[in-house]
C-alpha cells in the first residue's frame, strides 16, 4: 500500500488514564512497530491519554472553557510535550522518521470556536520524508484565553491539507459500540448512533467517542474506527472496525 496515512493513536491505546502520566509501554511499541512496517507516508497524531487530560481537567480547560494563566496552559502543554517525547522516541526505535509538529506554536481558535492550523510545515515534513507527529494541545482561543484542541480536530483538520488516501482512529475498542456491544458497521450521520455514544470511562476533556465520531463525520472521505489489534491491518489497507463516512 502507497499514499498518505493520517493515523490517530488515542490516549487511552497509550497510556493508562487511571494514572497520571503513566505511559503504556507495550501498547506504544506495538503500535510504533505497526506503523514502521507500514508502506505508506505516514502523520501520526495522539491524543493526551493520562498525561494532558488530567491537567486540563484540575485547571478546568476544554475545547470550549479556556485560561488565562500561563502557568496552567504550560502545566497542560508541558505534559503533552513529555508524552510526545515518548511517542516520536518509539516511533523512531521501530523506524518511522518522525519529528514532533506543536500545536500550540501554530494553531488558534476565533471568537466561535473555529480551529485554524496552519499545515505548511506538516505537508513540506512530508515531502522531505518525515512523519510528522502531532497531538492533543492548548492553542490561543480569542475571548478565552487557551482552550483544548483535541486529536480528533487535528485529524480533521490536517487529513484534507495533506490529501490523505486512508485516515484511521485507533481506540481501545474494537470499533463504535452499539447497546449490545456489537462493533456498528458503519455510520452516516451522528443521528444514527446518538443514543449509544456516552462519555469516556476516564477524565476527557474532548468528547469521548461522540466526540471522535462528529469530527470524522466532517471529513471528505471515510474514516475507521477500531481496536489497537487491527492497526496493522488498517496500514495494510483494510477496513477494521467501524467506517465513519458523512457523504
Amino acid at each position: 500500500m502507497t499514499g498518505t496515512v493520517v493515523v490517530k493513536l488515542g490516549g487511552s491505546v497509550i497510556t493508562d488514564k487511571s494514572e497520571s502520566e503513566t505511559v503504556d509501554r507495550d501498547a506504544l511499541d506495538a503500535a510504533a512497530a505497526a506503523l514502521g512496517e507500514a508502506d505508506a507516508d505516514l502523520v501520526v497524531v495522539h491524543g493526551g491519554g493520562s498525561f494532558g487530560h488530567h491537567y486540563a481537567d484540575e485547571h478546568g480547560v476544554t475545547t470550549e472553557r479556556g485560561t488565562r494563566d500561563a502557568a496552567d496552559a504550560l502545566a497542560i502543554h508541558d505534559a503533552m510535550t513529555r508524552l510526545s517525547r515518548e511517542v516520536v522516541d518509539a516511533l523512531q526505535s521501530a523506524g518511522v522518521p518522525a519529528l514532533p509538529v506543536r500545536p500550540l506554536s501554530a494553531g488558534s481558535r476565533n471568537a466561535d470556536g473555529d480551529l485554524s492550523l496552519p499545515t505548511d510545515q506538516i505537508r513540506r515534513l512530508l515531502g522531505e520524508g518525515f512523519a510528522p507527529v502531532l497531538h492533543g494541545d492548548v492553542v490561543a482561543h480569542e475571548g478565552e484565553g487557551v482552550t483544548v484542541v483535541s486529536g480528533d480536530e487535528l485529524v480533521v483538520e490536517v487529513a484534507p491539507a495533506v490529501d490523505a488516501d486512508r485516515v484511521g482512529l485507533c481506540s481501545t475498542v474494537p470499533g463504535v459500540l452499539d447497546g449490545e456491544d456489537a462493533v456498528i458497521d458503519r455510520i452516516g450521520s451522528i443521528d444514527e448512533v446518538a443514543d449509544v455514544l456516552g462519555d469516556s470511562d476516564a477524565t476527557d476533556v474532548s468528547g469521548g467517542m461522540a466526540g471522535k465520531v462528529r469530527s470524522l463525520l466532517a471529513l471528505d472521505a471515510p474514516a475507521q474506527i477500531f481496536g489497537p489489534d487491527a492497526l496493522a491491518g488498517f496500514l495494510a489497507g483494510e477496513a477494521p472496525g467501524t467506517t465513519v463516512d458523512g457523504r
